[in-house]
């Protein structure tokens, strides 16, 4: 079988600008869930108290279930407000040229990623911080160290700032940006104070 062709950002765009109209509220609470009911019912997907499946019968039925739901379904962009599609091959060929490995941050503080499987005996990767939530631009690097400065702490996902210099920091506003900078030069200090410098964001 031939190599798939690796979709470009050039192809993405097209296929969306030529993709069916549809609204976020059509896709959200009557596309996705109408689709998602469908293949579960068709895959007979029943995990019960048991969330993490563990049999490879339903391990592949839903494996199976979520490559036919994003063929079928495929991608919804807000911006256009138009969906794209991709072909099971596509799918298929991403996965083959997936990274085995993926390596963040440098040195002592270089943080492998490896797929893991159930019972795996690769330790997961931890990654710690406030994740998006907000946090006080008086507190910001001290909160940010108190994650780096763990050992069991591989990655740093970081917060956000509430306010800059006193100000709403409003989105689609110049304090938007003025407190994502303020973000990244903060959590640099707040790695380097933790001995950490090289640690990934």
């Amino acid at each position: 079988m031939a190599t798939e062709r690796a979709l470009t950002i050039f192809d993405v765009y097209d296929r969306f600008m030529k993709g069916k109209k549809t609204t976020e509220d059509d896709w959200d609470y009557n596309i996705i869930p109408t689709n998602a009911s469908a293949l579960k019912a068709k895959y007979k997907l029943n995990f019960g108290k048991n969330i993490i499946p563990e049999d490879k019968s339903t391990m592949n039925n839903l494996f199976q279930a979520g490559l036919e739901m994003l063929v079928t379904t495929g991608f919804f962009n807000s911006d256009v407000k138009r969906v794209m599609h991709v072909t099971e091959s596509e799918v298929m060929e991403g996965i083959k040229k997936t990274p085995k490995y993926l390596c963040l941050g440098e040195g002592r503080d270089t943080a492998r990623f490896y797929p893991r499987k159930g019972n795996s005996s690769v330790k997961p990767i931890i990654q710690g911080g406030p994740t998006g939530a907000p946090v006080s631009e008086d507190i910001f690097v001290q909160v940010m160290q108190s994650y780096a400065q763990e050992a069991v702490v591989d990655t740093l996902v970081n917060g956000v700032m509430a306010t800059i210099e006193g100000q709403p920091a409003t989105t689609n506003t110049p304090y938007e940006i003025r407190a994502m900078m303020a973000e990244v030069r903060a959590v640099n200090e707040a790695k380097i104070r933790a001995g950490r410098p090289n640690m990934a964001i």
